[in-house]
């Protein structure tokens, strides 16, 4: 059953077979898994109470995945732009410490899109000016605690966990705007910042009915490189591989087919760009990146860059793409890369620091690069150790980057 924004409906969710690994009876069809979740069930749409709108947002309440043995509720904003539609929607995945964001709802329906931003720490909407974050719902999911996010647990106790339940409520989001008249249920995407941008990994991995996803921040093999490595250090082998097999990203993101644009920065303190690029790579098919030198981590910083609204219209709205780059080559101290863009170029840089040690805490410098006839170069600096990269800009303010490479004495001997 669909809805009007502005009515209340309520709609039946289909009885699921078991979490894990429990058999469906001759009658009900298999249920569809991929880790923990139940992708069959989470695919229906779920019951929903909706609730006030204040300035163009409206306040609804879903189903959650069951804690304890009881059931929870997931607050969410939702926002649609004038008309009739239906519209492409988006999927609002806030970060560590945060909420839904009526704000973020209003940015999307001002380009056009229906969307939902969900409170993903078990919490309401604010009651109180000044107030950050609600208070916490009597039948809310798990906080966002570190306790909840890395706390040991056996195989079947998977279902207590934040991102378990997180996950969960994002793909039912998902499910909700679906049910809705007003939005087209084959154009929907999704995006999120920090842990949010780390869910959005997963999501992309899980939900194969997403048509593009952008990822900020948030990424995978967090056991090999993040802000959290103390926090693994303490896990005994057992604890962190079943941590990494439910919960790393790095399980879900060779899962991805849509369209994906992974954004971050060259020093960002939490996904650092070693992980951040085997993330990448673990995409099997073409992504879009882009490295912005000293980019901030905040909600702000990860909401706003142009490039996320481009790259979502291209695929969901029929805009211009964003600028494409192949793979970067480094020839006798020259790095090049092709590149091709249906609007113009009218930068090129180049990007590196010699620094070593921790990616937080290395230094960064870009000079201009030239670009003519298809291909952005620039020469390397003599210092080695090195590590570089190359982006494009086009008259739009779109930024997109290759990879990076590291140099080493080695490597530039070869050369």
């Amino acid at each position: 059953m669909r809805r009007k924004l502005g009515g209340s409906v309520l709609s039946s969710l289909a009885v699921s077979v078991c979490l894990l690994c429990g058999r469906a009876s001759a009658a009900e069809p298999a249920a569809r898994t991929v880790g923990p979740w139940n992708l069959t069930a989470l695919a229906e749409a779920p019951p929903a109470t909706w609730g006030e709108t204040i300035d163009g947002t409206q306040q609804v309440y879903y189903q959650g995945e069951p804690l304890n043995g009881k059931p929870t509720r997931v607050f969410a904003y939702y926002g649609r732009p004038d008309g009739d539609g239906p519209f492409a929607a988006m999927l609002l995945v806030h970060g560590g410490g945060g909420t839904a964001f009526a704000e973020w709802v209003r940015l999307w329906t001002a380009r056009g899109y229906a969307a939902l931003a969900m409170d993903l720490g078990g919490c309401g909407p604010v009651t109180e000016p000044g107030q950050k974050i609600g208070p916490r719902l009597p039948d809310g999911g798990p906080g966002q605690s570190h306790d909840y996010k890395f706390a040991n647990f056996e195989d079947e106790q998977v279902g207590k966990m934040w991102t378990y339940h997180a996950v969960a409520a994002v793909v039912r989001g998902h499910s909700l705007l679906v049910s809705l008249d007003e939005v087209d249920p084959d154009r929907i995407g999704v995006t999120g910042i920090s842990w949010g941008g780390y869910l959005t990994c997963i999501v992309a991995g899980v939900d194969d009915r997403l048509k593009v996803a952008v990822p900020v921040y948030g990424c995978g093999f967090l056991h090999h490189n993040s802000t959290w490595l103390k926090i693994f250090a303490q896990m005994s082998p057992e604890q962190r591989d079943r941590w990494v097999r439910w919960f790393d990203p790095s399980q879900y993101l060779p899962n991805v087919r849509c369209p994906i644009l992974f954004i971050n920065g060259t020093n960002d303190f939490a996904y650092p760009l070693d992980s951040y690029q085997k993330s990448y790579r673990a995409v099997p098919g073409p992504i879009c990146l882009r490295i912005e030198v000293g980019m901030k981590h905040s909600q702000s910083a990860g909401s706003t860059p142009a490039e996320i609204g481009l790259f979502v219209d291209s695929v969901l709205g029929g805009g211009d793409p964003l600028p494409t780059l192949a793979r970067m080559n480094t020839t006798g101290g020259r790095a090049s890369a092709a590149f091709d863009a249906d609007v113009p170029i009218v930068r090129g840089e180049l990007h590196w620091t010699t620094d070593s040690g921790p990616w937080q805490e290395r230094e960064w410098q870009s000079v201009a690069a030239e670009f003519a006839e298809g291909r952005v170069a620039a020469d390397l600096p003599a210092e080695r150790p090195l590590v570089y990269y190359l982006s494009i800009t086009d008259d739009r303010g779109a930024m997109v980057s290759t990879e990076h490479a590291v140099l080493s004495e080695q490597r530039a001997a070869d050369d």
